[in-house]
């Protein structure tokens, strides 16, 4: 019979291994997820524009993101979220592991890379077990600037000052990296 750290250890192993071997398989997943995700989150803040104006669409940062988010999360049966280094919301602070890969996202920008098209996935052990973690940098368009830009209509700021006393999310440029969806796999361990 094998130990419990020999399990876990042919776990991680087997895991590691596995996503190695078929990767493509794993982050078109998270591609996929990632795209339906935007895709949703636009289609319904171009809606709450069209019928409110960017004050409306504060309402669907806040309330249909999350929402959206638990949706596809339940769904797949992964963790799902956005994240920034300058979060409007303090609960969309990143951890130490998003951290790291959003400071490398900033860093590829400025070395030329398309922000549309940065990404990183990878198996780490969270609290003893494989996960396989997803980022995908999230670029800010012009549809943002409303609520993100460095000129914000005092209807939008007055809103966002109401809502997120400690807004950080603000001063942004088209193409800048205004975040990143950020999923979270777990990883069951092998049959024995």
């Amino acid at each position: 019979m094998k130990s419990l750290s020999a399990l876990l250890l042919t776990a991680v192993v087997y895991h590691a291994s596995a996503i190695a071997a078929e990767p493509e398989s794993q982050v078109d997943a998270s591609r996929a997820t990632a795209a339906e995700f935007m895709k949703t989150l636009k289609g319904e803040l171009m809606q709450a524009m069209q019928a409110g104006g960017p004050v409306s669409a504060i309402g669907v940062c806040k309330l249909r993101a999350p929402a959206i988010a638990a949706e596809l999360g339940a769904l797949k049966g992964w963790q799902i979220g956005r994240t920034s280094l300058k979060p409007r919301n303090l609960a969309n602070a990143p951890d130490e592991w998003e951290r790291a890969r959003l400071e490398s996202f900033e860093q590829r920008k400025q070395a030329g890379e398309d922000p549309a098209q940065i990404e990183y996935y990878e198996v780490v052990d969270q609290q003893g077990q494989p996960v396989f973690r997803y980022m995908k940098a999230i670029p800010t368009a012009e549809l943002c600037l409303a609520c993100h830009g460095a000129k914000i209509d005092p209807a939008v700021a007055a809103k966002l000052a109401e809502l997120y006393p400690r807004d950080q999310a603000l001063g942004y440029k088209v193409g800048d990296i205004r975040g990143a969806f950020t999923f979270i796999e777990p990883l069951s361990p092998p049959a024995e």
